[in-house]
C-alpha cells in the first residue's frame, strides 16, 4: 500500500526533472516566449473571470461579483426575443459563405500566381492582390456608400446616363448577401494566398519534372501534384476559420451597413448584434450571455470538425 501511494509523487517528481532539464537546456526560448505567454494569460485568462456577468442581474453600484444571481434569464431573453435564432444563422450562413469563397479564390490566385513566369509580372500581380488587406474596413465602407447611395452613388449615375431607373441598392437586403461576399473575398483573397503560395513552393520540383516527362498539362499537374500536396495546408486553414464561425467580422458588417435598420433582418450578425445592444439599452448582463453563448458553440463545432477530420485521416486534424 506504501509504495501504490508512493507511485504518484514519484511521477511528479519525475516530470519535475524533466520540465527542470527542459528549462536548463533551453533557457534562450523560454525566456522568448515568456511574454507572449504573460500577455496571453493578462489579456484572454483573466477577462474570463468576467463571464460571470451572462449569470447575473448588474448593478454599477454593486459591481461584477457583487449583483445578484439571475440564473439563466439573460439566455431566454436572448432566444425568446425571436433574435438569437436569426443572428445565430446570419452568423454561421455569412462565416460560411465567405469561408467557402475566400479560401477557394485563395487557392486559386495561389496557383495562378505561382505558374507565372515573368518574376516581374509575378511582383506586380502579387503585390496589386494583396492591397486591399490594407485598406481600413471604414474605407471601404465609405468607398461602397458613394457606389451605391440612391442619389449620387455611381451605380445609380450610371444606371441614370443609359435613362434607366434608379434602384434603392438599401432597400433590398438580399442584394447586401451578395455585396458583402465580394468585398470580403476581394479584401481577404491576396492575404490568405501567401498561405497557399508558400505550401505551394514547398513543394519538391522533381514531383512537376516527372508530369512534364510524361506528358501532362499544366491542368493535370494542378489536379493530380499540386491540389493533394497541399491538402494538408487546405484542412488546417479550414479548421482554423471554422474555430471563428460564429465570430463575424464586426468592422465588415458594421462600416458596410450601418445603422441601416432595414438590413438588420439580412445582415445582422452576433457582434453587431451585442454592440448595438450595448449602445441602446446598456444591459452588460444580456451581451455577456450572448458572449458567452458565441464562445461555447465555436468550441463545440471546432471539436465536432475536428473529430470528424481526425476519424478521416489523423495526421490532418489539429489536436
Amino acid at each position: 500500500m506504501q509504495t501504490s501511494n508512493r507511485e504518484p509523487e514519484r511521477v511528479g517528481i519525475m516530470k519535475n526533472h524533466q520540465f527542470l532539464n527542459e528549462f536548463n537546456k533551453n533557457k534562450a526560448l523560454f525566456i522568448m516566449i515568456a511574454p507572449a505567454v504573460l500577455l496571453t494569460i493578462i489579456l484572454s485568462y483573466i477577462p474570463m473571470s468576467g463571464l460571470v456577468l451572462a449569470f447575473k442581474n448588474f448593478r454599477y453600484d454593486l459591481g461584477v461579483f457583487g449583483s445578484p444571481w439571475a440564473g439563466f434569464e439573460n439566455f431566454k431573453y436572448f432566444f425568446l426575443s425571436g433574435t438569437g435564432a436569426r443572428v445565430t444563422f446570419n452568423t454561421i450562413f455569412y462565416n460560411l459563405i465567405n469561408l467557402i469563397t475566400s479560401q477557394f479564390l485563395s487557392m486559386l490566385v495561389a496557383i495562378f500566381i505561382t505558374e507565372i513566369f515573368g518574376k516581374t509580372y509575378k511582383k506586380i500581380c502579387q503585390s496589386l492582390i494583396f492591397l486591399p488587406y490594407f485598406i481600413s474596413w471604414v474605407i471601404v465602407g465609405t468607398f461602397i456608400y458613394n457606389i451605391f447611395n440612391y442619389e449620387t452613388g455611381t451605380f445609380n449615375s450610371i444606371l441614370k446616363f443609359f435613362n434607366m431607373e434608379p434602384i434603392n441598392m438599401y432597400s433590398i437586403p438580399s442584394a447586401w448577401v451578395w455585396i458583402i461576399m465580394i468585398f470580403n473575398s476581394w479584401k481577404w483573397v491576396g492575404y490568405n494566398s501567401i498561405i497557399y503560395m508558400a505550401a505551394i513552393t514547398n513543394i519538391d520540383a522533381e514531383c512537376y519534372e516527372a508530369a512534364d516527362i510524361d506528358g501532362a498539362n499544366i491542368f493535370q499537374k494542378i489536379r493530380s501534384i499540386t491540389f493533394p500536396s497541399i491538402m494538408p495546408t487546405i484542412i488546417v486553414m479550414l479548421l482554423l476559420n471554422v474555430g471563428r464561425i460564429l465570430r463575424g467580422d464586426f468592422q465588415m458588417f458594421y462600416q458596410i451597413v450601418g445603422n441601416n435598420g432595414q438590413l438588420y433582418n439580412t445582415t445582422d450578425v452576433i457582434d453587431t448584434f451585442v454592440f448595438r445592444s450595448l449602445l441602446t439599452s446598456s444591459d452588460m448582463g444580456m451581451t455577456a450571455a450572448v458572449s458567452f453563448y458565441q464562445s461555447v458553440l465555436c468550441l463545440v463545432i471546432i471539436l465536432a470538425v475536428n473529430g470528424i477530420v481526425k476519424r478521416v485521416n489523423k495526421e490532418y486534424a489539429l489536436f
